[in-house]
């Protein structure tokens, strides 16, 4: 990992063990979305005394730092999305693939909200990517 992300992440007051920065190196190399399972199943084997519960946590944080965002798309668990600005994704039913969609499009928030403070928003698009359709047809 580069010195300039390793000060960056420093300065933010992240304790970089060994685990963490494997995490946030699995992250900033993909574009899947990852679930903790997903990164804990990867990182298991580098890291034989890592528990679930160190990736769990270590994702929170980051959260909470704005390094990465939780992505709800499933309910039944939550995904993690390294690139942090604006763009939506696309969420495929049936091989619960998560695709990133760039878009400048500005949106209008909606007049019930007019009172409130809207401080971000996801655009979550469902339905069955291109492979999933053809084996569909």
């Amino acid at each position: 990992m580069k010195e300039n992300k390793l000060k960056f992440y420093k300065s933010l007051g992240l304790k970089l063990t060994p685990q963490r920065l494997a995490i946030l190196e699995y992250l900033e190399n993909n574009r899947t979305h990852p679930s903790a399972e997903d990164i804990y199943n990867a990182l298991k084997p580098n890291f034989p005394s890592m528990s679930f519960a160190t990736v769990y946590n270590t994702l929170e944080v980051l959260v909470k730092k704005g390094l990465i965002k939780e992505i709800n798309v499933e309910s039944i668990r939550k995904r993690f999305d390294a690139f942090t600005h604006l763009h939506h994704h696309f969420f495929c039913k049936k091989c619960k693939r998560v695709i990133d969609i760039e878009s400048k499009q500005d949106i209008t928030i909606p007049e019930e909200l007019k009172d409130c403070k809207v401080t971000e928003y996801q655009i979550i698009y469902l339905g069955f990517c291109s492979e999933c359709k053809k084996k569909e047809e």
